[in-house]
């Protein structure tokens, strides 16, 4: 009974009613209950919670199992979800749907690498003037994501076995091998053979971000272990709460969108931002707690995690069902794209961040959604 009341302590009421409300909100759209507008400010409300709520537990979790392994299952989750939540759309939508897997893919690597970890450089140069981290670990990452980013995004424009910016079917079941090696080659690195390269270089466990939670106390492991297995759970119910969501809202965001007259593309941006959230607000806690390594882990694992996973589980999809799959980026696109992996592998070349950097890759992030908006 001890242990019960313990883990009701240390456990955040906030942090457990928030998803529970969110699985409410989606059951009562399921069951039909209707207010109207009113229903998108509910699921609104819920949505955030849900957010707030991953953040928190992904918080706790990452304490108890320590760099990368923490950063690395919140990346793992939000991108296994996001990845059932595109299959899911794609099944239901058919071939018209052979662009989704590309545009929320692109999306979120542009949000995570001028948009996300730029925030974070910002946030660290404004509070901290300069921060440090492992130069290793960002360059194993930077180099692995460029690599998948050319091979899957880029490369189906230029070759000539089919026509237009698709793969054959052979190249198609080539290249998402390709990804699986890289991404899992990078996962072996990163939390076993070079695990030192992605650890914060001014790792301190007094500074960790726990949310108030001090869960490392040895003289209650096992109570320790029970709230880590309990956050744990309750982080992948915000999570599919937050996809769901997200789904949920998508039409109310296609009607906005269409409203102001901006392109279908500006839909997957949006949804891929909300679905990015969780790991965004990580990073951006991390940032604030002179934690920029922790930032890293999580905004370059989850664009590796993204790209690594999506694009070889609906390459597979388009395999079985004989869809055409569109997995090259236009003109525009490529050119954004390669500009803010060059400006990142820039500003990580000396192990030390600032606000120009930070600056700099914003601009990149607030040209790309202006683009998007008015192409």
């Amino acid at each position: 009974m001890n242990d019960e009341l313990k883990i009701a302590k240390k456990i955040a009421t906030w942090s457990i009613v928030a998803p529970t409300l969110a699985c409410l909100i989606l059951a009562g759209s399921q069951l039909g209950f209707s207010l109207g507008f009113i229903d998108s400010l509910i699921m609104a409300v819920g949505l955030v919670g849900a957010v707030l709520a991953a953040v928190h537990h992904a918080e706790v979790v990452a304490h108890k199992l320590g760099e990368p392994f923490g950063t690395l299952l919140l990346a793992v989750a939000i991108t296994v979800i996001e990845v059932a939540l595109i299959i899911s759309l794609m099944l239901t939508g058919g071939a018209e749907t052979a662009a989704l897997a590309r545009d929320t893919v692109f999306a979120a690597v542009m949000i995570i690498v001028s948009g996300i970890v730029g925030l974070c450089m910002l946030i660290g140069g404004v509070l901290y003037k300069e921060q440090t981290f492992k130069l290793h670990g960002a360059n194993a990452a930077l180099t692995t994501l460029a690599a998948i980013v050319v091979l899957t995004l880029m490369l189906p424009n230029y070759t000539t076995t089919s026509a237009g910016p698709i793969y054959s079917a052979s190249q198609l079941g080539f290249i998402a091998i390709v990804s699986l090696v890289l991404y899992f080659t990078f996962v072996f690195v990163q939390v076993i053979r070079h695990r030192n390269y992605f650890l914060d270089a001014n790792d301190n466990n007094d500074d960790a971000p726990t949310a108030n939670v001090q869960i490392a106390s040895p003289q209650s492991s096992a109570t320790n272990t029970k709230i880590a297995l309990i956050s744990t759970a309750l982080l992948l119910v915000c999570l599919v709460a937050v996809v769901l969501l997200a789904k949920s809202l998508a039409p109310d965001i296609e009607s906005v969108v269409a409203l102001i007259g901006a392109p279908h593309q500006l839909v997957g941006v949006i949804i891929a931002s909300i679905v990015l959230l969780p790991e965004g607000l990580a990073a951006v806690r991390a940032a604030r707690k002179n934690m920029f390594q922790t930032s890293l882990n999580l905004a370059l694992g989850s664009a590796l995690a993204s790209i690594g996973l999506t694009i070889p589980a609906v390459a597979i999809l388009s395999l079985i069902t004989g869809w055409t799959l569109m997995l090259g980026i236009d003109m525009k696109s490529t050119v954004l794209l390669l500009l803010a992996l060059f400006v990142s592998a820039l500003s990580l070349v000396t192990g030390r961040t600032n606000i120009l950097q930070g600056v700099i890759l914003l601009v990149i992030f607030a040209v790309y959604l202006f683009t998007t908006v008015i192409p």
